[in-house]
């Protein structure tokens, strides 16, 4: 298999390599047309004779990078963290008191919400001591905006209980968000539809849409699912096995 390596990423890195290494320090800028030449040639010749360095330095860049972003969203999740935990709207289920608190950050119309619902499901149900919390951050269109509505319009309503079993059989549901669809899953479930569709686009909803984007807003997510694993940002779908071995080695 070939390796393709940015160019963005070759650049620094040869830069890198160039003035750094110990045989070729040096001030560029006093040198000569004549001895950048040959300095460029030099360079040429060494990488071409070692290619391998150029995966070094560009391996041991994005290490750098990672590194550097890890640590600026662990500051993200200190410098939030009465937003991310303890909001005061958004649905804590699980385990209340658990010792590991998981926020998720989600989408009813996102393909990797969807497939990563069964799995946090699974982890939180079987693991007994997860504390789990759910942040609606509709961003995937006007039918994502009406289903967030409505759940949190149900938790308004309703209460923890009926949002659940809303917000479970939402995640499951691969139809269009109507009107009529949104009906028949509330009086599948016994809700007053009226009055949650009367909710619906209440200040109150409005509130806590525009409260869970801001802070998603100044914690740079972008997309969902998004999660937050006690003082851990995690951006993308994780498998159940992955999210396992993470609270498993934050539990020591």
């Amino acid at each position: 298999m070939k390796h393709l390596i940015a160019p963005a990423l070759i650049a620094p890195a040869l830069m890198a390599f160039a003035v750094t290494g110990p045989a070729l320090s040096m001030d560029l800028t006093e040198l000569t047309a004549a001895e950048r030449a040959q300095f460029r040639a030099e360079v040429r010749s060494y990488l071409m004779e070692n290619p391998e360095v150029i995966m070094e330095a560009v391996n041991k860049l994005q290490q750098r990078d990672a590194e550097a972003q890890a640590q600026a969203d662990f500051t993200l999740v200190s410098d939030n963290a009465a937003a991310i935990f303890d909001d005061g709207f958004s649905y804590v289920g699980g385990n209340p008191e658990g010792d590991i608190t998981i926020v998720e950050f989600m989408d009813y119309r996102c393909g990797y919400c969807k497939k990563a619902f069964s799995e946090v499901e699974k982890l939180v149900n079987g693991d007994g001591n997860i504390r789990f919390i759910v942040k609606e951050l509709p961003i995937l269109g006007e039918q994502s905006m009406v289903a967030s509505r409505f759940a949190i319009a149900t938790k308004l309503v309703a209460g923890d209980e009926g949002y659940k079993s809303v917000h479970d059989a939402l995640m499951t549901f691969n139809g269009d968000i109507t009107p009529t669809s949104l009906g028949r899953l509330a009086e599948s479930f016994d809700l007053d539809a009226d009055a949650i569709t009367e909710k619906m686009d209440s200040a109150e909803v409005t509130e806590e849409i525009a409260k869970t984007r801001a802070l998603a807003q100044v914690m740079n997510i972008s997309g969902t699912p998004t999660f937050v694993m006690d003082d851990e940002l995690l951006r993308g779908y994780l498998p159940y096995d992955q999210m396992k071995a993470i609270v498993e080695e934050k539990r020591g």
